[in-house]
Formats: C-alpha cells, sequence, structure tokens
C-alpha cells in the first residue's frame, strides 16, 4: 500500500484551497478524485486503506477534510469514524462520506458516527463531489 501526496496546482485565485485526506481502497478512483482536488487547489493525501489513514491521522497529519469509502477490507468506513472519534484525531476536519452505499441506515449511522455529509458516488460525478465538497467546507468555516 502506497501513500501518495499530489502537490496542488495553484487555485484560480492564488490561495490554497486546504488538505484532504482521501481513502477508498479502489486506487482507480483513488487517483481519479485526487488528481480532480489537485486540480481544483487542494492538497491531497491518499491511502488505499483506513488502516494507512489513521496511521497518518495518528502522525499528526490535520486535514482540513476527510473523504472516506464506507467499503474497505480490514477497516470498514464506519469503524474508521468510530476510530478517529476514540481517539480524537484531527477534530476540526469536516468528514464525509463517499460511497456507492445508498442505505438509509448506513447514511443515519455514518451521520451518528461524526460523518457531516454522505455522498453517494453513482449520483454525483468527480467534479460535483468536488464542489459539494468546496460547499461543505465553505459552510464550516463561517460557521
Amino acid at each position: 500500500m502506497t501513500t501518495e501526496t499530489t502537490q496542488p496546482q495553484p487555485a484560480p485565485n492564488g490561495a490554497k484551497k486546504g488538505t484532504i485526506l482521501l481513502t477508498d481502497d479502489d486506487k482507480f478512483l483513488l487517483d481519479m478524485y485526487g488528481m480532480k482536488f489537485t486540480q481544483n487547489g487542494y492538497t491531497v493525501e491518499a491511502c488505499l486503506s483506513a488502516n494507512e489513514a489513521l496511521g497518518i491521522l495518528r502522525s499528526g497529519f490535520q486535514p482540513d477534510v476527510i473523504l472516506f469509502d464506507l467499503t474497505m477490507p480490514e477497516l470498514d468506513g464506519f469503524s474508521f469514524l468510530k476510530a478517529i472519534a476514540d481517539e480524537h484525531l484531527a477534530p476540526k476536519a469536516l468528514k464525509i462520506a463517499l460511497t456507492n452505499q445508498s442505505n438509509e441506515s448506513e447514511k443515519a449511522k455514518a451521520t451518528e458516527l461524526g460523518a457531516t455529509r454522505y455522498i453517494v458516488k453513482a449520483s454525483m460525478i468527480p467534479s460535483e463531489v468536488v464542489n459539494t465538497v468546496n460547499e461543505e467546507l465553505a459552510k464550516h468555516k463561517t460557521a
């Protein structure tokens, strides 16, 4: 498993938009979303497992957004959220589930465990996911 950090292109207004910890066991999706966020001015830390992402968070990494899949081997997104909460990791980060699970009970469980948003991959193209994260961050910064 490898961790990839992609350097952002300058945001249109020259400002850095923020940092994203992206966690998904699908390398293709991880690379695609990583590229989309990087192109939109974000610094992206990409992890192929929740355990790898926890290791990065435990080392002191403080992302603005943690974007994660719910269905992953070893440690699923729910256990990942619980570990983040239990260990008080990245307390200011927005936690956004990016998943193909559209079950209402899973959405409720993710929200209960601290997810601020729940995005079904199949319902949005990658640029819409980036726009949604932009909106959530803007709301979070003004709150």
